[in-house]
Protein backbone atom coordinates (compact mmCIF):
# COMPACT_ATOMS: atom_id res chain seq x y z
CA UNK A 1 0.00 0.00 0.00
CA UNK A 2 1.32 3.44 -0.91
CA UNK A 3 2.21 5.90 1.80
CA UNK A 4 -0.15 8.82 2.40
CA UNK A 5 0.75 12.14 0.81
CA UNK A 6 3.31 14.04 2.89
CA UNK A 7 4.58 10.89 4.65
CA UNK A 8 7.81 9.10 3.91
CA UNK A 9 9.51 5.90 4.97
CA UNK A 10 12.66 7.92 5.64
CA UNK A 11 11.75 11.10 7.54
CA UNK A 12 15.36 12.33 7.50
CA UNK A 13 15.63 11.93 3.73
CA UNK A 14 18.84 12.15 1.75
CA UNK A 15 21.45 14.40 3.40
CA UNK A 16 21.46 17.95 2.05
CA UNK A 17 24.00 18.45 -0.74
CA UNK A 18 24.51 14.77 -1.49
CA UNK A 19 24.16 14.07 -5.21
CA UNK A 20 21.74 11.43 -6.36
CA UNK A 21 23.07 8.25 -7.96
CA UNK A 22 22.17 9.25 -11.52
CA UNK A 23 23.94 12.62 -11.24
CA UNK A 24 27.07 10.95 -9.90
CA UNK A 25 27.08 8.32 -12.66
CA UNK A 26 26.51 10.94 -15.36
CA UNK A 27 29.36 13.13 -14.08
CA UNK A 28 31.68 10.11 -14.07
CA UNK A 29 30.66 9.20 -17.63
CA UNK A 30 31.20 12.77 -18.92
CA UNK A 31 34.60 12.93 -17.22
CA UNK A 32 35.67 9.63 -18.81
CA UNK A 33 34.35 10.76 -22.23
CA UNK A 34 36.39 13.96 -22.06
CA UNK A 35 39.50 12.20 -20.72
CA UNK A 36 39.39 9.58 -23.48
CA UNK A 37 38.90 12.18 -26.24
CA UNK A 38 41.04 15.01 -24.93
CA UNK A 39 43.42 15.18 -27.91
CA UNK A 40 40.58 15.27 -30.45
CA UNK A 41 38.71 17.88 -28.45
CA UNK A 42 41.79 20.11 -28.33
CA UNK A 43 42.25 19.81 -32.10
CA UNK A 44 38.59 20.64 -32.67
CA UNK A 45 38.82 23.67 -30.40
CA UNK A 46 41.84 24.97 -32.34
CA UNK A 47 39.77 24.89 -35.55
CA UNK A 48 37.16 27.25 -34.08
CA UNK A 49 37.28 31.03 -34.21
CA UNK A 50 38.54 32.64 -30.99
CA UNK A 51 35.00 33.81 -30.12
CA UNK A 52 33.49 30.33 -30.56
CA UNK A 53 36.42 28.71 -28.74
CA UNK A 54 35.91 30.90 -25.67
CA UNK A 55 32.16 30.27 -25.71
CA UNK A 56 32.80 26.52 -25.57
CA UNK A 57 35.41 26.93 -22.82
CA UNK A 58 32.99 29.08 -20.82
CA UNK A 59 30.29 26.41 -21.11
CA UNK A 60 32.70 23.68 -20.07
CA UNK A 61 33.80 25.68 -17.02
CA UNK A 62 30.25 25.46 -15.69
CA UNK A 63 30.92 21.76 -15.08
CA UNK A 64 34.21 22.40 -13.26
CA UNK A 65 33.76 25.56 -11.24
CA UNK A 66 30.79 26.00 -8.90
CA UNK A 67 28.53 28.91 -9.73
CA UNK A 68 28.63 31.82 -7.32
CA UNK A 69 25.33 32.69 -5.73
CA UNK A 70 24.61 36.21 -4.72
CA UNK A 71 23.29 36.83 -1.26
CA UNK A 72 21.96 39.98 0.24
CA UNK A 73 21.82 40.86 3.90
CA UNK A 74 19.34 43.58 4.76
CA UNK A 75 19.73 45.04 8.22
CA UNK A 76 17.11 47.48 9.51
CA UNK A 77 19.07 49.39 12.13
CA UNK A 78 15.95 51.21 13.32
CA UNK A 79 14.44 47.95 14.60
CA UNK A 80 17.49 46.85 16.60
CA UNK A 81 17.91 47.49 20.28
CA UNK A 82 21.02 49.22 21.61
CA UNK A 83 22.24 45.88 22.96
CA UNK A 84 21.81 44.22 19.54
CA UNK A 85 23.67 47.07 17.83
CA UNK A 86 26.48 46.80 20.39
CA UNK A 87 26.75 43.04 19.75
CA UNK A 88 26.99 43.59 15.97
CA UNK A 89 29.64 46.29 16.40
CA UNK A 90 31.66 44.05 18.70
CA UNK A 91 31.50 41.15 16.23
CA UNK A 92 32.61 43.35 13.33
CA UNK A 93 35.49 44.88 15.24
CA UNK A 94 36.65 41.52 16.61
CA UNK A 95 36.67 40.11 13.04
CA UNK A 96 38.80 43.03 11.89
CA UNK A 97 41.22 42.48 14.77
CA UNK A 98 41.53 38.78 13.89
CA UNK A 99 42.29 39.66 10.27
CA UNK A 100 44.88 42.29 11.23
CA UNK A 101 42.63 45.13 10.21
CA UNK A 102 41.51 43.63 6.90
CA UNK A 103 37.94 42.72 6.14
CA UNK A 104 37.08 39.04 5.92
CA UNK A 105 36.36 37.79 2.41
Amino acid sequence: MAQPKGKTGNPNGRPKGSPNKITSELKTWVKMLIDNNRQGLEQDLKKLSPKDRWQIIERLLAFCVPKMQSTEAVLDLQRLTDAELETIINQITSNEDENNGTDAV
